[in-house]
């Protein structure tokens, strides 16, 4: 479903000018998209078309990722920053507390914006920021060798890798786990995405500096907490940790899903994400156990799961 980017200007009252890129479908109440390092809006090409059948759709790229620029110099790419200068661009396009949907750093976003009022619900999936130290140094460094390699091979040598699943496997095979369902075309562009993302070391900087850690509740929005059962890059036990974190939340395990799930089983994630913006918002969440949120959640491989969670971690 990808199209052309739209471009719009965004001008606050009390920070600089900035651009954001973005695609719009559909029609109903809007859903916000928001995409992890790195990556890019196309992210969620799997789902976009599922969900625009019955909401508006907005899928944008980050700022410096994608075709968005990196933000006015001086400004940091944190949380902090980063969450206002979405919520204005929410109301430049004249969207009023959308749904928001976010992956790994997006998924970070979408909960901030949740607890700051300017989310009608949330779901995020595998959302930075539940780590543990040594668990953040890992996924640092492999992000930054992911980085490192796009930054190395040339394009014409990307696309020709990419033709072939093995060579799709070597180019993405730390956030899919089932790679080779990728199409070629989706894998040469996220790869040119990587090398060409003009954020990334300011936020990963920005991570490295502890303010990417979260630990504050999302009261009065439903939320849900989605973790794929084979994310190599941030282990699912660290869903356990935001759930603990935000009680209100339900939990949902990804059967064989990884760390960017929408390739790897766009059925299930599109209902989790419809289920959630079905839910009413509850004003007094309570601390029930969480439960799968939709149907298919149940039949977690239980082996596997059992598996992930005597990994050990990592150093």
């Amino acid at each position: 479903m990808a199209s052309p980017a739209s471009f719009v200007r965004v001008s606050p009252a009390d920070r600089p000018a900035f651009t954001v890129a973005y695609e719009r479908h559909g029609s109903g109440e809007p859903v916000v998209l928001l995409h992890g390092i790195g990556h890019h809006r196309q992210a969620w090409e799997p789902v976009t078309g599922i969900l625009a059948a019955s909401h508006d759709v907005i899928a944008l790229d980050l700022p410096g990722f994608g075709e968005s620029p990196a933000l006015p110099d001086g400004l940091p790419h944190d949380q902090a920053t980063v969450v206002p200068m979405l919520a204005a661009f929410f109301a430049e396009l004249g969207v009023e507390r959308p749904h928001v949907v976010g992956n790994s750093l997006g998924g970070l976003l979408a909960l901030e914006l949740g607890r700051r009022g300017q989310a009608r619900s949330v779901t995020a999936f595998s959302p930075a920021g539940f780590w543990t130290e040594p668990e953040r140094r890992y996924a640092f460094a492999v992000l930054a060798g992911m980085r490192a390699g796009a930054r190395v091979l040339p394009q014409p040598v990307v696309e020709q890798m990419a033709r072939s699943a093995v060579g799709r496997a070597a180019l993405t095979g730390t956030i899919y786990a089932r790679p080779g369902r990728r199409s070629p075309r989706a894998v040469a562009a996220e790869t040119r995405a990587l090398r060409e993302a003009s954020g990334f070391e300011a936020t990963l900087a920005a991570g490295r500096a502890g303010n990417e850690v979260y630990d504050a509740d999302v009261p009065g929005v439903p939320v849900t907490i989605a973790w794929g059962t084979r994310d190599r890059l941030l282990p699912p036990r660290q869903g356990v940790r935001a759930k603990h974190a935000i009680p209100g939340a339900r939990l949902v395990r990804l059967p064989g899903c990884g760390h960017v799930p929408m390739n790897d089983d766009p059925a299930l994630v599109a209902r989790v994400i419809l289920d959630t913006v079905g839910r009413p918002a509850d004003p007094a969440p309570s601390a029930a156990p969480s439960a799968p949120a939709v149907p298919g959640a149940r039949s977690a491989d239980r082996a596997e799961d059992r598996a992930e969670d005597r990994q050990p971690d990592p150093a």
